[in-house]
């Protein structure tokens, strides 16, 4: 797709840009690319708002022009809207996953633009096969391996948080975290330097501890063991912790003022 510069295609009507929209949705692909090409003034004005983003403007203009073709695809005829109210809010949502994809996880131009290319063949297949496509489909369409489709499409996802929420009832949270265990860590309890602190803990307390932080056991493991719910341990490790922060903060001015004494 040319940006604005090179484009010397007339700009349509609403009328005429409705009419196109009908015949593209038909399945007339030279409506469908009148249709676009009519159209990349816009996108050309929305890709201006991120000149600042350090991103090649070309490249957001071609990721707008995918926004545009999606807008083509689904704008619903039976409102009587612009076709431009629809349009912007999708253009400009293609571009900030862009923008997002790109910043929180650098890759290589090269694997940015074969998923740029993945998300285009799979609306390409979406519309003409009414399903999406097979990794091997892909790969056969564009002309790589289905290990670049994985690694291409593996790439630009999003990284979980740890601390992402995942249930959540009456205050208490449960986290990825949470979930999450290291079969390799496992250090004997009676070698902590807080052992002292925490023979301070009733039996269930410590045995909650033991089993969180040195068998690595997740709290749904630790709620069978004990027969309690997975949101009364997650409870219960809150209040502990907050124990023990406690008396850790007035052992250590305790042992300050010793020091002092001294």
């Amino acid at each position: 797709m040319k940006p604005l510069e090179q484009s010397s295609e007339k700009l349509l009507s609403q009328a005429e840009m409705r009419e196109l929209i009908a015949l593209s949705q038909q399945g007339d692909q030279e409506a469908r690319k009148r249709m676009i090409e009519g159209n990349t003034r816009l996108v050309w004005s929305i890709v201006q708002r991120f000149s600042t983003r350090g991103v090649e403007l070309e490249d957001l203009f071609q990721i707008g022009c995918i926004g545009l073709m999606k807008s083509v695809d689904k704008f619903d005829l039976s409102y009587e809207v612009k076709f431009s109210t629809y349009a912007v809010p999708m253009i400009i949502g293609e571009i900030q996953r862009f923008l997002r994809d790109d910043g929180m996880v650098k890759v290589s131009r090269s694997i940015r633009e074969l998923n740029f290319k993945i998300r285009h063949a799979t609306d390409e297949f979406i519309k003409q096969n009414e399903h999406p496509p097979t990794i091997q489909e892909l790969a056969e369409v564009l002309g790589v391996t289905a290990e670049e489709i994985v690694t291409a499409s593996d790439a630009l996802r999003d990284p979980a948080s740890l601390h992402e929420q995942l249930f959540e009832s009456e205050g208490d949270s449960i986290t990825l975290m949470d979930q999450m265990k290291d079969e390799k860590s496992e250090q004997p309890f009676e070698y902590i330097p807080l052992k002292e602190v925490l023979a301070r803990l009733d039996q269930r307390e410590q045995s909650i501890i033991y089993l969180r932080y040195f068998s690595d056991c997740t709290q749904s493991e630790i709620a069978n063991r004990l027969g309690i719910s997975q949101v009364q341990v997650s409870r219960l490790e809150k209040k502990i912790l907050a124990q023990l922060k406690s008396w850790m903060a007035t052992s250590t001015k305790v042992d300050q003022e010793v020091k002092n004494d001294i």
